[in-house]
């Protein structure tokens, strides 16, 4: 089945400058319906009142990190199915493990590149 390009994402991080990465990379590849939220519970208030396709998490985040917003969206009936990359600058073992056992769909180390980006989501979502 083919990839909705158009399909609603929300992209999730604390740091403008990374969200606007993330959008301009997201863009590149061909999506068009991206929102934004600069922390877990905002998120997860949006997340609530719009259906999405994907969610592009960072994991540092305050007061709700991504690790956390992961939690809840598996633990909400309407939400535990949806499509969930972590993003992170770090690359601890037990971080990736935790993520994994939480029931994220990738997880992909920071800086990345748009044929990065790409090869993630591609698991994730299938070819596009």
């Amino acid at each position: 089945m083919a990839v909705d390009m158009k399909m609603p994402i929300l992209i999730v991080d604390d740091y403008k400058t990374m969200l606007r990465i993330v959008r301009n990379l997201l863009q590149k590849l061909g999506f068009s319906n991206i929102d934004e939220a600069t922390d877990g519970a905002d998120a997860l208030a949006k997340l609530r009142g719009r259906q999405y396709g994907l969610v592009i998490s960072d994991w540092n985040m305050q007061p709700m990190t991504g690790f956390e917003l992961l939690q809840k969206v598996r633990a909400d009936a309407s939400l535990k199915t949806l499509p969930f990359v972590m993003v992170t600058a770090e690359s601890k073992v037990e971080n990736v493990v935790a993520a994994r056992n939480a029931g994220v769909n990738n997880y992909i180390i920071k800086p990345f590149s748009a044929e990065v980006l790409k090869a993630k989501l591609k698991t994730v979502l299938g070819d596009f």
